[in-house]
């Protein structure tokens, strides 16, 4: 009877040729080549993987601690919301002239359309707060925080369609694959909180026919898995696969883990996989995010003057409004990256009652969390984001009536605001023409965005990279300015 191997002896015997050119081409040097080769001792294993990030500390002072991101998937309007086109008015029916247009790209639901007669707001416009901006009718609470906003009214981007373009605003590129700006932010800062993921997301949607979106947008790329954002749903299990089993109290599981490491650690001492130190990382959270994910979740725990400045929406588990509420508890227990995606901001066609419908949705949530962050101090260190992937043409989409349009996808100019740290507020950045349809001052790109959203929380956007597939990547790819006219 042969003796037992020994775990280490047995790996080295089963070591084959396509392991040994694989490891060969990799160029990991004469140390690791004898080991292949001799078997003589075991692979070093890699550091410990903790909570930090892969930065010692920020490429320079942090403004910000946190973002909250409340996406609004489908293009919202900017013409309908904010901003003014009086010529539109004047013009309404006209033909867009094209001089305007200069040619440019259209999507195939309105190229061919014979005519595209110029369209104007059905809702009434007026300036409010100190700044005096232009807001719509439809943003009655939004209007009452104008001044505590920052608005880029010249954002633009490549991405004509939804999936490339919310894909390029959330990981830098209209191709999938790469890392979301939640998960770059995981790898370079790491996390505040060991009880919470540092990357949140949180999903509703309006009555609308709503275009889908993919967990991809909040995936971890090429980046460890320990980067991937965490969706957090309504509903019993906010988190999938977190709570024990029927019959497994927490004292087993606790054991179970606790063998479970030593194996993997083993495994991880053997193989030097550093996915496998992401895993260990992985169900050690999910065994602390039992008891923390259903106390940040415990809306019940929130007064009524909390109800009634969200709305009632805000008791409702999934809506819009109950996702703001979420938001702010999650900053106040320091989750970095909070991502809320609304959807159903798409309207080709019956817009004036497709788009009051959204509007109800989230005016009144989103300006809710804005004032109970800054009236509980947050809205000093954190980043609120408001805005969606593109914007809407100036024409008609289809038939134009009296009371009834709708408007085609636009990506060369449309509105993004935002609140908080480090941004100016009451403040407008960015023109478009008087035909709302191209860029006169000001433009910003989706990279610079990004470069800007970076730059905020401390990091140089140029240098927070990763090595992948023979060269290194970065959120903002070889592009992007951080945008300091925007900056307090």
């Amino acid at each position: 009877m042969k003796p037992a191997l020994d775990p280490h002896t047995e790996y080295c015997l089963h070591l084959n040729r396509r392991h040994f050119l694989s490891k060969l081409s990799m160029g990991i040097g004469s140390f690791a080549l004898g080991s292949l080769l001799g078997c003589s001792q075991k692979p070093t294993s890699l550091p410990q993987m903790n909570m930090s990030g892969i930065l010692d500390k920020p490429h320079f002072a942090p403004r910000a601690k946190r973002i909250i991101y409340l996406f609004q998937s489908g293009g919202p309007s900017q013409l309908d919301l904010f901003d003014y086109k009086p010529l539109l008015t004047k013009m309404h029916g006209e033909e867009l002239p094209e001089s305007v247009r200069k040619g440019q790209r259209l999507t195939g639901m309105t190229s061919g359309q014979s005519t595209k007669p110029l369209t104007s707001s059905l809702f009434e416009f007026q300036r409010h707060g100190q700044s005096e901006q232009w807001m719509s009718e439809l943003m009655p609470h939004t209007s009452e925080i104008v001044d505590d906003l920052c608005f880029i009214k010249s954002m633009h981007t490549e991405a004509i369609n939804h999936d490339p373009a919310i894909t390029f605003f959330q990981t830098g590129s209209q191709q999938p694959g790469r890392p979301s700006i939640g998960s770059w932010l995981s790898y370079g800062l790491g996390s505040m909180n060991e009880n919470l993921p540092s990357f949140v997301v949180l999903l509703s949607r309006g009555a609308q026919r709503p275009q889908p979106i993919y967990s991809r947008l909040w995936g971890n790329g090429f980046l460890a898995s320990l980067h991937q954002g965490v969706q957090f749903r309504s509903g019993k299990d906010p988190v999938l696969y977190l709570q024990n089993p029927e019959g497994l109290d927490g004292g087993a599981r606790r054991k179970m883990l606790d063998q479970l490491n030593k194996m993997n650690h083993f495994h991880m001492d053997e193989m030097g996989d550093p996915e496998i130190r992401s895993r260990i990382s992985q169900y050690e959270m999910a065994y602390r995010m039992q008891t923390s994910v259903p106390e940040a979740m415990n809306l019940g725990e929130e007064p009524d003057e909390v109800y009634k400045l969200y709305g009632e929406d805000a008791r409702k588990p999934g809506t819009y409004a109950a996702n703001c509420l979420l938001a702010r508890r999650l900053a106040e227990r320091d989750v970095k990256f909070i991502q809320l995606y609304h959807l159903g901001w798409d309207q080709h066609s019956d817009l004036p009652r497709e788009i009051s419908s959204q509007a109800r949705d989230t005016d009144q949530a989103s300006a809710a969390l804005m004032t109970d962050l800054k009236r509980r101090g947050l809205l000093e260190d954190t980043l609120v984001i408001w805005g969606g992937e593109f914007g809407r043409t100036n024409y008609s989409q289809g038939r134009l009536t009296s009371d009834n349009y709708g408007r085609d996808h636009h990506p060369r100019c449309f509105t993004v605001f935002m609140a908080g740290a480090g941004v100016k507020s009451g403040f407008s950045f960015g023109e478009t023409d008087e035909f709302g349809y191209n860029i006169v001052k000001d433009p910003v790109h989706v990279h610079d965005f990004q470069a800007t959203l970076m730059y905020l929380l401390g990091i140089d956007h140029e240098r927070l990279t990763f090595k992948h597939q023979g060269r290194r990547y970065r959120l903002t790819d070889v592009h992007g300015h951080v945008v300091h006219d925007i900056l307090s």
